[in-house]
């Protein structure tokens, strides 16, 4: 059966997930030297998750009615 476009998510994952594998908590626990080989990995610290926000770019509006003014005033010549 396949699913309707409407439903399919467009770019996969979007949002920051809040809870992290076992693998991934030892890697940033690593990345941070609190974390040595033979150590058990059950019990392991609390590693916090940074959520990103994206920006959008605002569009300046003076570059665009200056583009605009440009395209009409080009129309009324012709």
């Amino acid at each position: 059966m396949t699913m309707d476009k409407s439903l399919r998510a467009r770019r996969g994952l979007v949002r920051s997930r809040s809870v992290l594998t076992r693998a991934e908590r030892i890697q940033r626990l690593k990345e941070a030297d609190r974390w040595e080989e033979g150590e058990s990995p059950f019990g392991l610290a609390k590693v916090r998750v940074y959520k990103l926000a994206i920006r959008k770019k605002k569009k300046k509006k003076k570059e665009e009615e200056g583009e605009e003014a440009e395209k009409g005033q080009e129309a009324k010549k012709k």
